[in-house]
């Protein structure tokens, strides 16, 4: 069976997988992206540990990359990544075929690629048209149409993260980790909340604590719904798409989110929208971003 590579680039860790055509992975690896950053020059880097694993795979042929922010339409190169600044407009699929004649790489934004590999890899039926959107330390989405990853008009639509939000902020700032975290300073000052016995307590925990029932942690999450609602408002109407995936880091949180998320958008939007709405966990968790980038391969 055809093998492919899937990276998952991020600005913690680089993951590289080998997947097959039905989604299993034969192999993964991970080096730091901090070791990369770090040296002089990290294409240069980049490229090194591309070259250990194509000895250890020579039978691997294709690439799908997920780079972690904005890329050129013709997807050749990087245009702002904030995670890794290096990379700001670097032509990096020029420097990899340079590196690697014979083979063939596909570039595209993380968040499309693990919304791509849901719809390949899922283990339900997931409709040929839909929104994922990703919950972590910030907001991703992306749009699949018609089985095609929707780019946009320059090719990085769909930044449901940066639309504007409440108190003049994007929805980012609300709803992502710094947001998240500030709510919580705020909230459990002079009120009994589980969160005050942690010294230092992250997102995961709050979500941790709210499942077994700390209130204070509970309307936490239940605000992230009612605003990770009004931004999908705007974004159903826009797109009329009635399936929405929701992954990422935080995605334990969908049973605290999901009631305040529906009643924002049944109040918000007309029967023709509610009455097939569907939104659910993404299915592929971790290995999200490798078998979404191992997805682009297929023709």
């Amino acid at each position: 069976m055809e093998k492919y590579m899937g990276i998952d680039m991020g600005g913690t860790n680089v993951k590289i997988g080998i997947v097959d055509r039905k989604g299993g992975m034969e192999s993964k690896i991970k080096y730091p992206t901090a070791d990369l950053k770090d040296s002089d020059n990290f294409v240069r880097g980049y490229l090194d540990i591309l070259t250990k694993e194509f000895e250890k795979h020579p039978e691997v042929t294709e690439v799908g990359m997920g780079i972690p922010g904005m890329i050129s339409a013709d997807r050749s190169t990087c245009l702002e990544i904030a995670a890794i600044p290096s990379l700001d407009g670097v032509e990096l699929k020029k420097h990899l075929l340079e590196r690697f004649p014979g083979k063939e790489f596909h570039l595209e934004n993380d968040a499309n690629v693990a919304a791509l590999g849901e719809y390949y890899f899922s283990g339900s039926k997931i409709p040929e048209s839909y929104l994922f959107v990703t919950l972590g330390t910030g907001v991703g989405s992306a749009a699949i149409i018609n089985k095609k990853i929707f780019i946009g008009g320059d090719g990085n639509g769909m930044e449901l993260g940066h639309i504007l939000s409440k108190n003049g902020r994007e929805l980012e700032e609300n709803i992502g980790k710094k947001g998240i975290m500030k709510r919580a300073a705020k909230l459990s000052i002079n009120k009994k909340t589980t969160l005050s016995q942690y010294k230092h307590f992250d997102p995961k925990t709050i979500v941790k604590e709210a499942l077994a029932g700390d209130k204070v942690s509970i309307k936490i999450y239940r605000e992230v719904g009612e605003l990770l609602g009004e931004g999908l408002v705007a974004t159903i109407r826009l797109l009329d798409i009635k399936t929405i995936l929701i992954g990422g880091g935080l995605a334990a949180s969908f049973d605290l989110i999901i009631d305040k998320l529906m009643d924002t958008l049944e109040e918000n939007l007309s029967p023709y929208y509610t009455k097939d709405l569907l939104i659910k966990p993404a299915e592929l968790g971790n290995n999200a971003g490798i078998i979404g980038a191992a997805s682009l391969c297929f023709k």
